[in-house]
């Protein structure tokens, strides 16, 4: 039998999409609110892999990742994900109702970048509350690899850089005491 042990932390990590970046640093003051401080922040990226959000968000979006300082344990990527979604209604246009922002939760750990999502799929494993989880990327040979159901996005260096310097950080915080501690909901 094996032996149950305490899960190891994880790095809380955003993508955020939007046709308005002058809004994120409001979005980013009202996640923070519940995460704590953001200690990277990856640059504004132009978001053209795919048509799928132009008609609710806008033309011309950009994507940012953000991770977030203090680490948390996996099991709450479904809180998160209901928190997210509750934080994107408070970003809509109240002509139409369409959200401004699409925010994406997810995690880095040392293995893998998993991300959270309300869709089912063959590649998705059930969490709770509509909420299921995908490894996205795994890390492996010191950098992240795609699957063959990795977003177009998520295969492209510029985003592999990115997820890889956010596990830098992750894994010094691993690794420095004190640093990095666990929140307790």
């Amino acid at each position: 039998m094996g032996q149950i042990r305490p899960c190891q932390p994880v790095k809380l990590i955003f993508g955020v999409i939007t046709a308005v970046p002058d809004l994120l640093d409001e979005v980013y003051g009202r996640i923070s609110d519940r995460f704590g401080q953001i200690d990277y922040t990856s640059p504004l990226l132009p978001f053209n892999h795919t048509t799928y959000y132009e008609d609710e968000i806008g033309k011309g979006l950009h994507r940012q990742f953000v991770g977030f300082e203090t680490l948390i344990s996996p099991d709450e990527l479904s809180s998160t994900k209901l928190f997210s979604n509750t934080v994107e209604k408070e970003f809509t246009r109240v002509d139409t109702e369409s959200r401004q922002v699409n925010l994406d939760p997810g995690y880095i750990s040392s293995s893998k970048l998993v991300l959270a999502s309300t869709k089912d799929h063959a590649h998705r494993i059930y969490l709770q509350r509509g909420i299921y989880a995908e490894i996205t990327l795994r890390f492996h040979c010191k950098t992240f690899h795609a699957w063959e159901w990795t977003y177009p996005d998520y295969q492209t260096q510029a985003y592999i850089d990115i997820f890889n310097h956010i596990r830098g950080i992750y894994m010094s915080q691993i690794r420095s005491s004190g640093v990095g501690t666990v929140r307790i909901q």
